[in-house]
């Protein structure tokens, strides 16, 4: 279990995963994981058949203020797994890739809240970010750096379509046809 983290494996950006979670709230000291989704990139296309998502068991009452966010409700977690099962088979799935995602820092903290009791250290993937990558492009352009980053604008921006935002696997996949527009 968690072998995949032992093996030196030299890793190139020909391959990334991109991954969203969606949670009870946007404070990962108290707030819990409901869902995560992910897909792969290789070789600059994204992998749909690759694709991961499972949802959380959650025993408490899940605030309605972030289920008008994210849509999840309690009759959706009757089949969930338990949270260090989901923490296993993520961390199976992203192996020792670099994840990349929007406003990741947060996901990411969201998963080493699990990680680091579990294991005793936290994720050690590299991160990219795409608000940033999309900053870094844009600036050239808006010099004074007044840059719009939030996501339907960057998904606008990109010409991405709109998938229907706050499904973890659905904000995985436009996250990843907007980190392929901004590498291009």
């Amino acid at each position: 279990m968690f072998f995949h983290f032992f093996k030196k494996k030299q890793i190139g950006f020909d391959e990334v995963v991109v991954f969203d979670t969606e949670t009870t709230g946007l404070n990962p000291k108290k707030d819990d994981i409901l869902s995560i989704g992910a897909v792969k990139i290789k070789n600059n296309k994204i992998i749909t058949s690759q694709t991961f998502e499972l949802f959380v068991k959650y025993e408490k009452e899940i605030n309605h203020e972030s289920i008008k966010i994210h849509k999840i409700r309690p009759v959706d977690l009757v089949d969930a797994i338990d949270i260090d099962k989901a923490i296993e088979l993520f961390l199976d799935f992203i192996g020792d890739l670099p994840l990349v995602g929007y406003y990741l820092e947060f996901d990411v903290a969201m998963i080493n809240k699990y990680v680091k009791p579990k294991l005793g250290y936290k994720l050690k993937n590299k991160q990219i970010e795409v608000s940033e990558i999309y900053y870094d492009r844009e600036i050239k352009f808006i010099p004074q750096g007044n840059i719009d980053l939030r996501f339907d604008t960057i998904l606008k921006k990109c010409e991405v379509p709109n998938m229907g935002a706050h499904n973890a696997v659905n904000d995985a996949i436009m996250t990843a046809m907007i980190y392929l527009k901004l590498i291009k």
